[in-house]
């Protein structure tokens, strides 16, 4: 049995960006707004006295600049103090987070994911590079989407989702983005519309069936509860339960048609977490949407619905349904910021709780393509 040693909270959150270009900032420039508001909103802590460890969540390919984690501490104020790097999503960072604090490494640690991808030119062949040179990256595909192509035809074979389906999804998530701030690609799209679009990007996936990237950068802060009471009085959230996992390293031994990395990690989350009914103990969910299909594929890995596709035509997913999932737009209507993508949903949830619609949230992300990993936090209302 997993469970956590001390209960952790959230204590400040800070974002920039979510806009298709920032030409007005570099991403270090980007991060240290994000920071800056965090450690605002976590009480107007200073990093240079207050917080015990830093976590910057990057890759050197995504930033164009190799080991670009030693260009990280500066601008979260973890310049000469105790730093680390996550190569994968923030909520896998969170992870870490918690261990520094419940190891006893740490009282307070601040956590950072960005992604400046206006800046990079050549995206999709850093996608290619990341593919199976043998098995994979010889097949010269029309383009990197074409495994999620694959994964979309066989999934929807075996729940029976068809096109409209999809454009329900799609229709749902950009309509709930428009109450967002962060969402550059809301839109008041009708499913007709969503439907008389049918250039495939790769079938059965349109262009609106798959979310745009976006320049953002996030900070998050966490402490243990007792440093939260003492700098946040109850104005904080607690982590209930994290879980990350990896299904398989490739394409090839991977199972496709499901997302068995999203059960693996939200089972793990679940077991911190003690929750037996996720479906009865969420108020809402936070799920990766990066293609439609993907929402309706980790909801029944999630083991939120096992009929994804009932639940979506009956209305029961949508922000005033029985339990209403990325009821501000997923990412779907805000953009995927990369690394940042976890804490992308984990902001949504954030504001769903803090504005009073729910007092659970759980938030499920993925890596997306070529990986097969995901992770999971739970969080609530103290």
């Amino acid at each position: 049995m997993v469970v956590f040693l001390n209960r952790v909270a959230i204590i400040g959150v800070g974002w920039y960006g979510f806009k298709p270009t920032t030409p007005e900032v570099s991403f270090r420039e980007m991060v240290f707004e994000a920071a800056s508001r965090a450690y605002k909103d976590a009480g107007d802590i200073n990093p240079r006295t207050d917080v015990d460890s830093f976590i910057s969540c990057q890759e050197d390919f995504w930033d164009g600049i190799s080991i670009s984690d030693e260009f990280a501490p500066d601008q979260i104020g973890g310049a000469m103090r105790p730093t680390m790097t996550v190569s994968g999503d923030t909520i896998q960072g969170l992870a870490h987070g918690i261990m520094h604090i419940n190891s006893g490494v740490a009282d307070v640690v601040t956590i950072e994911g960005h992604s400046k991808i206006s800046d990079i030119l050549t995206f999709p062949d850093l996608v290619k590079f990341a593919m199976d040179p043998i098995y994979l990256r010889t097949l010269n595909p029309p383009n990197f989407h074409f495994l999620a192509g694959i994964d979309a035809v066989k999934f929807m074979e075996r729940k029976g989702v068809t096109r409209e389906d999809l454009a329900l999804v799609v229709e749902k998530n950009k309509r709930a983005g428009l109450k967002s701030v962060r969402s550059s690609y809301a839109s008041n799209l009708s499913v007709d519309e969503i439907l008389k679009y049918n250039e495939y990007v790769v079938y059965p996936l349109t262009r609106l069936d798959i979310a745009s990237f976006v320049d953002g950068a996030i900070t998050i802060v966490i402490a243990s509860e007792e440093v939260a009471k003492r700098v946040k009085g109850d104005d904080y959230l607690i982590i209930r339960g994290v879980g990350y996992a990896t299904d398989s390293a490739n394409a090839e031994t991977a199972d496709i048609g499901k997302a068995t990395y999203m059960r693996l990690a939200s089972n793990m989350a679940y077991r911190m977490g003690k929750i037996d009914s996720p479906r009865k103990y969420f108020d809402a969910v936070f799920v990766d949407d990066r293609y439609s299909y993907k929402e309706l594929q980790h909801l029944e890995a999630l083991g939120i619905s096992e009929e994804p596709v009932k639940d979506l035509r009956e209305g029961n997913l949508h922000p005033q349904g029985e339990i209403p999932v990325n009821p501000l737009g997923g990412h779907l209507a805000k953009g995927v910021p990369l690394e940042a993508s976890g804490f992308s949903l984990l902001l949504d949830a954030i504001d769903y709780i803090n504005s009073g619609k729910g007092d659970r949230a759980l938030v499920g992300s993925w890596r997306g393509i070529p990986t097969f990993t995901g992770s999971v936090v739970v969080v609530e209302r103290p």
